[in-house]
């Protein structure tokens, strides 16, 4: 039997974003809505990036039966697990994720990136701890004060 590879997803790869039936349609098993700590931040680049906070943001766990998934998505994420950190642009890690509820659902990979980088990038931080493609394009119409 295949060990579930589970993911948590807060920016394009979401069901209904812009990289989840790219990158994920056709291997996930399951998604249900999830939530972690952190703190997130909208990037001008159209993405989203999230650091090490105690805020609660809000995505999705997507459950995968192929390994091979984690080389996809780190090919997206643009992180290496045998380059130095600082040259990658997020780390993937382990982190504790509950269902909506705050119910423990264990712990699944995630994407962070270090505040240091997403200063440097312009990021916008989202106090609701959302983001969606809804965003990106207000952010890039000049209403990123609004989020």
């Amino acid at each position: 039997m295949t060990e579930l590879i589970r993911v948590f997803v807060y920016g394009t790869l979401q069901p209904g974003e812009k990289y989840h039936q790219p990158y994920c349609g056709g291997w996930v098993t399951a998604a249900e809505p999830a939530k972690v700590t952190g703190q997130l931040y909208h990037l001008p680049l159209g993405y989203p990036g999230l650091a090490t906070g105690e805020d609660i943001v809000s995505g999705a766990l997507l459950s995968f039966d192929q390994p091979a998934i984690l080389q996809r998505l780190d090919q997206l994420e643009d992180y290496s697990p045998s380059r130095p950190a600082k040259q990658n642009l997020y780390q993937r890690e382990q982190t504790a994720i509950t269902n909506i509820h705050g119910e423990d659902l264990g712990e699944a990979w995630i994407y962070r990136m270090a505040l240091e980088r997403i200063q440097s990038l312009g990021g916008i931080y989202l106090p609701a701890g959302q983001w969606s493609g809804a965003i990106a394009s207000q952010a890039s119409a000049g209403i990123a004060s609004e989020l």
